[in-house]
């Protein structure tokens, strides 16, 4: 080769890049693609080493089963309805009206997030049981045990989050439409019909979706206050753990899977819409003082607040209490956790959680960038695998994690039965979330800076260390938050996967109140509250002090 010309080779950066996406992407297909997969062959294997579709037949050829695929499609149907219904009029008196105390409604309204999903059940149990507060005071006898109590449950549990889609959806609404349509003498019943739906449709669809997910895969309320009522979640962690029966067990799943991968694939639609349906420059609606719609909105926010607020506080505060309903003296004994581990629970936990975030983080903002960065069939893949564990229940991952680590011929099988498995699973459990979340942030970066480092000279990853990581400081805390809290009260998931020596504070509760020791339940589930709320207000404090010294290097 002549003197002065130099070898062709790869690009520093764009090694750099592929050693990000190796880093991603391998990870995602044996801890997410892999177990999926198993999950599937497992149930078309009939014993032996045959394959057929015998375990479908006698699925479903009994009764039994199509009761269960009935209930959970009438219960998701009605939650889905009322939920959505709950959440446009709260996001509506949130964004739209002038009502006082709208911070501290959303921070109510919030509240069932930050425990496990079977707090809602646990506080109608208290509430309305057979030894419920209010059945004992008013002397009623109210069965909330079966539809009615699974239903209540899930509308509160699924609620906030058709609020947070709707709210959003509301937020960037362009004022110009509406002022429009005022010059050309529309009514308010007009505007509300032709401006104010049309404007947030992709909103609200991604959200009635996004609620059906949610309530039919949900375990936890079903599972306390379910009864002889049976959905295809409890019937999952009916046919593993109590009649061991694996084949039958990831039959159900693979149905289970069918209508929320449709759910999930309406709402991911409906959100690029509604992304796509926002202006470049937006002139934000500000909402004009209305006493009747402020006064009926806060009486509104105030009712639907005030039963979120009740059914958390009664777990508190039956959190206290001697012996449930008997003697109602305060007491600090069921704080005395005498099984079930004691607080072992409560600290894995934590260190599960503490890790989930940490390895979280770094992955879905190193998948985030390399689909940001880069274009090609591989990013493709990487992109739809990210997104992908959104559309698998956890009890589905958590039965997949089952079949795959618990293989003695699998090298991986050193990780079953440890924290570290807990953790791999809350990370991908919810890695969809944090990655669409990593994605907007990158997003949102001007590509002036990247510009402007590589011009200075800069290489890769300088340009990610002094220029993108301070930028995103801000949205990495909030997914570190994000992978915290959601790990601290996950349920479905790992029920499967914990053992007596390694076991969550979640599954605590459920097993607590299984035992039938209904308020030492409350008392993990107060506890679990509680290091959430901690989690949440450090993240509020940092992100202040985050504003305050890195303003001018934001704008």
């Amino acid at each position: 080769m002549p003197a002065g010309i130099k070898k062709p080779g790869i690009h520093p950066d764009k090694l750099l890049l592929g050693i990000i996406g190796l880093c991603v992407i391998v990870p995602l297909i044996l801890f997410l693609v892999f177990p999926i997969v198993i999950v599937f062959l497992k149930s078309f294997q009939v014993g032996d080493g045959n394959w057929g579709l015998a375990n479908y037949t006698t699925t479903m050829v009994e009764k039994h089963f199509w009761v269960v695929v009935w209930n959970s499609l009438w219960l998701t149907v009605n939650v889905t309805v009322v939920s959505v219904l709950l959440g446009f009029v709260f996001a509506y008196a949130i964004q739209r009206s002038q009502m006082p105390g709208k911070r501290i409604f959303t921070i109510v309204a919030m509240l069932p997030m930050f425990a496990p999903s079977l707090l809602q059940a646990l506080g109608l149990v208290f509430l309305l049981g057979r030894n419920g507060i209010i059945n004992r005071w008013l002397g009623l006898d109210i069965e909330i045990y079966g539809f009615w109590g699974v239903f209540i449950a899930d509308v509160i549990y699924a609620f906030p989050q058709a609020f947070m889609i709707l709210s959003a959806a509301f937020a960037v609404a362009d004022s110009r439409p509406y002022e429009a349509a005022r010059m050309l003498g529309a009514n308010k019943r007009q505007i509300f019909f032709d401006v104010t739906l049309p404007g947030i449709k992709f909103g609200l669809i991604s959200s009635i979706f996004l609620v059906f997910t949610i309530t039919i895969t949900d375990f936890g309320n079903p599972m306390v206050i379910g009864g002889n009522f049976s959905v295809l979640a409890t019937e999952i962690y009916n046919q593993v753990s109590g009649q061991m029966n694996f084949n039958l067990g990831s039959v159900i799943s693979i149905i289970l899977l069918i209508p929320v991968v449709i759910a999930f694939a309406i709402e991911r639609f409906a959100g690029r819409k509604q992304e796509a349906f926002i202006p470049d420059n937006v002139n934000p609606l500000v909402p004009k003082k209305n006493a009747m719609l402020d006064t009926c909105m806060f009486t509104y926010s105030s009712i639907l607040c005030g039963i979120i607020v009740l059914v958390v506080a009664i777990v508190v505060y039956a959190s206290f209490v001697k012996l449930w309903p008997y003697n109602m003296s305060f007491t600090l004994n069921n704080y005395k956790f005498d099984s079930q581990g004691g607080y072992d629970p409560l600290i894995t936990s934590v260190i599960v959680s503490l890790m989930a975030a940490f390895i979280g983080v770094v992955l879905v903002f190193g998948s985030a960038y390399v689909v940001n960065k880069s274009k090609n069939v591989i990013v493709d893949l990487l992109n739809f695998f990210s997104i992908l564990p959104a559309a698998i229940p956890g009890m589905v991952l958590g039965l997949a994690y089952i079949f795959f680590f618990n293989d003695p011929s699998n090298p991986l099988n050193i990780l079953y039965g440890t924290v570290f498995i807990l953790t791999i699973n809350s990370v991908y459990h919810y890695f969809a979330q944090g990655f669409l979340t990593a994605s907007t942030s990158l997003q949102q970066i001007s590509s002036n800076f990247d510009e402007t480092s590589a011009c200075l000279g800069a290489n890769l990853f300088t340009t990610i260390k002094r220029v993108t990581l301070p930028i995103l400081l801000p949205s990495i805390l909030s997914v570190a938050v994000f992978f915290f809290m959601r790990t601290m009260v996950t349920l479905a998931a790992v029920i499967f996967l914990v053992s007596p020596s390694v076991n969550l504070a979640a599954v605590s509760v459920m097993l607590l109140d299984d035992a039938g020791n209904t308020t030492q339940a409350a008392a993990y589930s107060t506890l679990i509250i509680l290091v959430v709320l901690i989690a949440l207000l450090f993240l509020n404090l940092v992100l202040k002090l985050f504003k305050v010294k890195t303003k001018s290097l934001i704008s």
